[in-house]
């Protein structure tokens, strides 16, 4: 049964963070809020992780894992941006967005698209989400939607009920947005491919 830590949205407490890092350090997988619902995450290669993530969401191959950073900086080491595209993301991060961009060899192969070998990145506005990032580094994560579900699950109590079994840790600061993230590809051209919490108007022609 998952560990449940209840932490303060505004002033996570370092101890309870900590311990959810460990978890993660110890290939752990975690639900966790972010401004677009709750995520579930794994540290960065595990691949026994993304088959839980998978199972649990009934995911086919292609579904695309996003990595969740603490900050803009740490974006370019593990996708390729070129100065238009550099702008773009950097204009619209932290935020509710989510982009599909070229890999580089630093990110895991293991989250990859098979084909395209493209991954999603964001920076969320989530005190809880970037306490934890910051601690363990950046997460391999996936909206925590249910098969048959179009929306995130967002409450902590909830996830730990339905979830609990399948999971090693659920963060609750109480605060998880209700929308998913809009998600852009720039790996080749402009696409919108899920309108959400951002404004897509940006990526539009």
């Amino acid at each position: 049964m998952a560990r449940y830590f209840d932490v303060h949205p505004d002033n996570p407490q370092p101890r309870a963070i900590s311990q959810v890092a460990a978890i993660v350090g110890k290939d752990g997988l975690i639900a966790y809020p972010t401004d677009s619902g709750y995520a579930l995450g794994t540290r960065l290669g595990n691949a026994d992780g993304l088959a839980r993530i998978r199972a649990l969401r009934e995911l086919g191959p292609n579904h695309h894992f996003t990595l969740v950073c603490a900050e803009f900086a740490q974006l370019g080491q593990y996708v390729q941006m070129d100065n238009n595209v550099f702008r773009a993301v950097k204009a619209h991060t932290p935020g509710p967005y989510t982009f599909i961009l070229k890999a580089t060899r630093e990110a895991p192969k293991v989250m990859l698209h098979p084909k395209k070998k493209t991954v999603g990145v964001r920076v969320p506005q989530h005190t809880t989400a970037l306490a934890l990032v910051r601690e363990i580094g950046p997460l391999m994560s996936s909206s925590l939607i249910l098969p048959g579900e179009d929306s995130p699950m967002i409450e902590g109590w909830q996830v730990l009920e339905e979830l609990g079994a399948s999971l090693d840790a659920v963060v609750d600061s109480g605060d998880a947005g209700s929308s998913l993230t809009t998600i852009v590809d720039l790996s080749d051209g402009v696409e919108v491919l899920r309108v959400g919490a951002g404004d897509p108007s940006a990526f539009e022609e």
